[in-house]
């Protein structure tokens, strides 16, 4: 998906878009379900069995027929909508762009440190991580953050809405839907560093794709798997400590140290990883999905526009 190394840029800004935006839209009628189950389970602060598991995933619909089970696991979707739509574009139309900058820009610094090969990996898995570093200025996943705060919201504590609108709720809860902003962007760095990263090395070393846009739609796959494996694992501590102060009251301001303090005391320190291994089996297919669609669909479109 990226630029050759001369910094020449081969798909339009038109066509990353259209690829990106593409992504976030198939990702999102396959794979909302599964979030709203993995952000369940992560907010759930007791001992998950069995008997437990039913009502901790479908909530009021525990007893209820399969398809009103099914429909309950959809909560929240225009929130969602608006936020994966507008996140994909953004992260993986984006990190092309910041690709071209940095081999446009500082090539020669990476080829003498790291030497050629490596030197490229490097600046495919920073250009992912500057999108994520422009959170510290307000701009990118952050300005984003409210749209993902009430998904989370409807997902886990739909009665923090009372009855309000989404207007409403913007003009009396301001700012406190920026909750979490600090620990979204701790948790988007290291894991899109290792995302487009772990995708990197894989097409290099693996796969011995030397120009990543003229990878096929099987290697784009493989690539995938290995930087949402690696992606999804190193923020797991930090997603963990994002939802839990998102799921809350909007009245009730919980800082990250705090929630860090009672889950470590509470539930131990494996529970920064609660929810892993459902992200990785079934989230994790919902990052390689969108992601392999972006990487193949964006050279797709930039043969038309």
């Amino acid at each position: 998906m990226s630029p050759p190394t001369s910094g020449k840029s081969k798909e339009s800004g038109t066509a990353r878009v259209l690829g990106s935006g593409a992504s976030g839209v198939a990702e999102l009628l396959v794979f909302h379900p599964v979030d709203t189950v993995a952000k369940r389970l992560m907010s759930n602060k007791a001992k998950v069995s069995l008997s437990t598991l039913s009502p901790i995933v479908f909530r009021d619909y525990a007893t209820a027929s399969l398809p009103k089970k099914l429909l309950s696991l959809f909560p929240g979707l225009g929130y969602a909508a608006g936020y994966k739509v507008s996140q994909r574009i953004y992260k993986f139309g984006g990190q092309p762009w910041f690709n071209e900058i940095i081999t446009r820009n500082y090539k020669d610094e990476f080829t003498s440190v790291f030497g050629e090969r490596k030197g490229k990996m490097m600046m495919q898995a920073t250009a992912g991580r500057q999108i994520s570093f422009l959170n510290l200025t307000g701009i990118g996943e952050v300005v984003l953050l409210p749209l993902d705060a009430l998904k989370i919201k409807r997902q886990v504590n739909p009665e923090a809405f009372r009855g309000r609108g989404v207007l409403r709720i913007f003009m009396e809860e301001g700012t406190t839907l920026y909750r979490g902003w600090g620990w979204t962007m701790a948790r988007n760095a290291p894991g899109s560093f290792a995302l487009f990263g772990a995708s990197a090395v894989t097409k290099e070393y693996a796969l011995g794709v030397t120009d990543y846009s003229k990878a096929t739609w099987t290697q784009n796959f493989i690539a995938s798997i290995a930087g949402a494996v690696a992606s999804i694992t190193i923020a797991a501590p930090l997603d963990t400590v994002k939802t839990r102060i998102q799921n809350a009251n909007f009245e009730q301001k919980v800082p990250g140290l705090t929630v860090m303090r009672d889950l470590i005391r509470n539930e131990g320190p494996t529970a920064f990883f609660k929810g892993l291994t459902p992200k990785i089996l079934v989230v994790g297919p919902k990052l390689v999905f969108s992601y392999t669609l972006a990487q193949s669909l964006i050279p797709f479109f930039g043969k038309y526009v």
